[in-house]
């Protein structure tokens, strides 16, 4: 088993006033040479948005873009004809950016602070066709089990959010000393686990808040919820980059 441990405060952080960035891999004005990615994984940022506030209309391509609304409100307009769609806490968003497309994001709420992480993975084919979609997920599905968030077109998981690549997103919640034992689809996978809130232990390794670990070359792991915890799964093949 190989291990990489992210403990929160060594994230890259910029303050933009409005937009409060964490940096969990190199990312804009951020960067670290040891960080630059885990697999397939790209990017996953941690972000708090000001009321109002937002990113303007700005274009990406070819990259597979999540989006997991933690509180708050999220608007997104993009040219895809979505315009001004809401994305709130307990729905996911996912985005093939392929070919190419512009699209803006803002802070749906006057008042309130919207908390988001977006993920960036880089897709298994080039130049696709882009597309967008959103999902609920409820959040007594993940109680002590496994919900599925993305996987690929090629999985055959039906309630789950597509993308282009073999991944696996999911999240668990666990209450005080409940276990749970994660299995890899793969052994040319890996599994990145953001450890969204309480304490968790996974493999020796002790994970508060914001922690997070990469794990390759096993089948499986186990984790222990040390409080009541919120764990983010992202498993993908750990090709090189």
């Amino acid at each position: 088993m190989k291990k990489v441990i992210h403990k929160a405060e060594s994230r890259g952080f910029a303050d933009h006033g409005w937009l409060k960035a964490n940096h969990s891999f190199s990312f804009a004005g951020w960067f670290s040479e040891d960080r630059i990615h885990f697999g397939a994984l790209r990017v996953l940022n941690d972000d708090i948005v000001g009321p109002k506030m937002g990113f303007g209309t700005h274009p990406h391509d070819n990259m597979e873009i999540i989006t997991i609304p933690l509180k708050g409100v999220l608007k997104h307009r993009d040219n895809m004809h979505n315009d001004w769609q809401t994305v709130v806490p307990g729905e996911v968003q996912v985005m093939s950016a392929g070919t190419g497309i512009q699209h803006s994001e803002i802070n749906g709420s006057v008042n309130d602070e919207l908390g988001l992480f977006q993920i960036w993975i880089i897709p298994d084919e080039r130049n696709v066709k882009p597309r967008y979609d959103q999902k609920v997920f409820k959040a007594e599905d993940r109680q002590g089990q496994l919900q599925t968030l993305v996987t690929s077109f090629s999985d055959k998981d039906n309630a789950s959010l597509k993308v282009h690549q073999d991944v696996k997103l999911s999240r668990i919640d666990l209450l005080e000393n409940n276990s749970f034992q994660y299995t890899l689809k793969s052994e040319d996978h890996g599994v990145y686990i953001m450890n969204i809130a309480g304490n968790s232990s996974i493999e020796n390794e002790d994970l508060n808040s914001r922690d997070a670990i990469g794990i390759s070359e096993t089948d499986s792991f186990k984790i222990t919820a040390k409080s009541k915890s919120e764990l983010l799964f992202i498993e993908v093949p750990m090709i090189k980059l």
